[in-house]
């Protein structure tokens, strides 16, 4: 230990968002304001992971009392040290000027403030996931940051499954005639790495026109044929979703993500190979689809009418998707596909629930979708993919920049983790789609409204 430690003080956000936090820090002090005890005492009764998290971080902090009173500091094994600030709330009150009302929060901002005024010489930084919190905090002078410990990358890094790469006209004739290359020579001559069931567009350096789309298999690259027959009904409609689909198909590869902007495709396209390959191919038992109810693991019990009947405001664009694939397109008869969806669940050839009924399960022989990952923390995603048994796939769709969880952001939510985390993996494959496919309209308002 040296004088020059920092001292991090954690909000609650931060301990709810990840109980493990504290151990983040290294050699410095790690302070949690007495007020926090009492946010996480409000939040530790419930099913949902907050709750959990909320109940973990007690159980911690009852473990860590063993090492000594919490309150003068212990010891972490890290090197580190943990204490309770038991600051009296009127007295802390004192360092705040007028206009910040009595609150959890202000309470937290002005013990920050206090310990600041009794050690000028460290470096104090309030933690938080809450962006208010952060602004507050600049303006009483004090140093403010998000939990940065499980941003795992930035969104312009993020891997996106496929990558140009220029060729001289020499190899892509090669190519052609041999449906396979090395990597090596040429191809890897500006020094890129490439990952098992990456997709590869080979673009000739003469001629920029001339392209040929590959897979990288982790030996060689292999050219991709063009599908033979729709799936379900539907055909990729561009390069993108021409890879999602050759990874969709793919018995040999267990877990597919797909990321992209609203309209892209990856719902429908999933859902669409999911069908294919259970009612059609029957290569696995049951399509099962899960969505979040936002936050997830919240109890839809307290809604009237059935399961589906309460899942319904939250599953309606899974039904949506469902109804124009089993009408065929569209169709012309109103009902059609609502009639055929009746009869695989029914059947119990397709499973549509919230995933609150995930955790405990084992789920062999299933064609599973997770839709809107990007609304899942890490440990939520864990917790799905530790489900998977013998003989399943699971794919996992969402947006990254578009997430409805207040403690997640396009560099900590579960998907972003799973698609960094696999990217070496060959049971893996990723696939970022890029063009909206929805309608023109669509498409437009999703560019020009962004500006």
């Amino acid at each position: 230990m040296t004088d020059a430690r920092k001292i991090y003080l954690l909000d609650t956000s931060v301990l709810l968002h990840r109980p493990e936090s504290i151990y983040s820090f290294g050699e410095n002090r790690v302070v949690i304001p007495i007020v926090v005890l009492d946010e996480l005492d409000s939040f530790k009764r419930g099913s949902m992971q907050i709750n959990r998290n909320a109940r973990r971080v007690i159980s911690m902090f009852d473990e860590l009392r063993q090492k000594g009173r919490i309150f003068d500091g212990v010891e972490l094994d890290n090197g580190g040290t943990l204490e309770v600030d038991t600051v009296d709330e009127k007295s802390s009150r004192v360092h705040l000027p007028s206009g910040f009302e009595k609150s959890a929060d202000n309470h937290i901002l002005a013990t920050a403030v206090g310990i600041k005024l009794e050690s000028p010489e460290k470096k104090v930084i309030l933690v938080t996931k809450d962006i208010n919190m952060r602004v507050k905090a600049e303006a009483l002078g004090l140093l403010a940051e998000d939990y940065k410990a499980d941003q795992i990358v930035e969104p312009s890094e993020m891997y996106t499954g496929h990558a140009e790469v220029m060729v001289s006209q020499e190899m892509l004739d090669q190519f052609y005639r041999e449906k396979t290359l090395p990597v090596n020579g040429a191809l890897a001559e500006d020094g890129r790495r490439f990952f098992a069931n990456q997709f590869l567009m080979l673009v000739c350096k003469e001629a920029p026109s001339v392209t040929a789309l590959a897979r990288y298999d982790g030996h060689n690259i292999e050219l991709l044929r063009d599908p033979r027959h729709d799936i379900w009904g539907i055909r990729p409609l561009n390069r993108e979703q021409r890879y999602a689909v050759e990874v969709l198909l793919d018995d040999n590869i267990p877990l597919v993500t797909l990321a992209g902007k609203a309209g892209t495709g990856k719902t429908i396209l999933a859902i669409a190979a999911g069908l294919q390959k259970v009612v059609n191919d029957k290569i696995y038992r049951r399509l099962s689809v899960y969505r979040p109810v936002v936050p997830m693991g919240r109890d839809i019990g307290y809604l009237p009418g059935s399961e589906q009947e309460k899942l319904a405001p939250w599953m309606q664009p899974v039904y949506d998707n469902l109804e124009f694939l089993l009408n065929e397109g569209g169709g012309d008869k109103k009902n059609r596909g609502s009639s055929k969806m009746d009869y695989l669940i029914d059947s119990n050839v397709l499973d549509i629930r919230a995933l609150t009924y995930i955790r405990g399960r084992s789920l062999p022989h299933q064609f599973i979708i997770v839709d809107e990952a990007q609304n899942l923390t890490p440990h939520e995603v864990k917790t799905i993919v530790t489900r998977v048994g013998h003989g399943t796939k699971l794919v996992l769709t969402g947006d990254p920049y578009q997430i409805d969880s207040p403690y997640l952001d396009s560099t900590s939510n579960g998907l972003t983790h799973v698609v960094e985390r696999f990217r070496e993996q060959k049971i893996a494959a990723h696939i970022t789609l890029q063009k909206g496919e929805r309608s023109a309209l669509a498409e437009l308002a999703s560019e020009i409204m962004e500006r």
